[in-house]
């Protein structure tokens, strides 16, 4: 399998963890590609009409995208304890947190590209803002629940672990720690586990 990615992509790097907590990284040749919105790559747009990474090329050739098809689908190639949790319950549970956690990294990549790629004369501070808003506002509902947390991985932790290293690349001055010692706590204790330290964002 071949797994295309980009070094600062946090949805990227969600693929990434998965493949190392589930063991099937032996199996994959992860290769960069970058992306742009105002410049799309022509050979990734040739796998996902969308091009966009992660992007998940099978052994048979067919691809699979996002991050959240990869990362189920990596999960049923192993036979030992399941990222997606097999009872309902605690399934939607983790379901529910990465879709809290992907929707955290969807403002914050906006918000970069705001910044980064628009002109500055066209940028829109409301926006931006609004963008932010719903950051902070997912991080406090991490925050509401981080204290039961354990190192124990799972599909919507791994996000969170994504969601909130992307803001310490991009958004360091956002200071995100403070008023949720739960979540920094919970983010230390897990920072350095080697499938974290493997494919820390660049």
């Amino acid at each position: 399998m071949k797994l295309r990615y980009a070094p600062a992509s946090p949805f990227a790097r969600k693929a990434r963890i998965v493949a190392r907590e589930t063991g099937t990284i032996g199996r994959i040749e992860e290769t960069i590609m970058m992306v742009s919105p105002v410049s799309p790559n022509v050979d990734l747009a040739r796998e996902n009409p969308l091009v966009k990474i992660p992007l998940l090329v099978m052994d048979d050739g067919e691809t699979l995208y996002d991050s959240r098809v990869i990362c189920e689908y990596l999960d049923t190639l192993h036979t030992g304890r399941k990222l997606f949790p097999s009872s309902a319950r605690e399934r939607f549970i983790a379901l529910r947190r990465q879709a809290l956690a992907d929707g955290i990294m969807d403002a914050s990549v906006l918000c970069r590209y705001e910044v980064a790629v628009r002109p500055e004369a066209l940028r829109w501070s409301e926006w931006i803002a609004g963008q932010k808003k719903k950051v902070l506002g997912g991080l406090d509902a991490f925050e509401a629940e981080a204290q039961s947390w354990t190192d124990e991985f799972d599909i919507g932790r791994i996000g969170a672990a994504c969601a909130v290293s992307y803001l310490d690349l991009r958004y360091a001055d956002w200071n995100w720690r403070a008023g949720r010692p739960r979540l920094a706590a919970w983010y230390r204790a897990i920072a350095d586990r080697p499938s974290m330290t493997a494919t820390a964002l660049a």
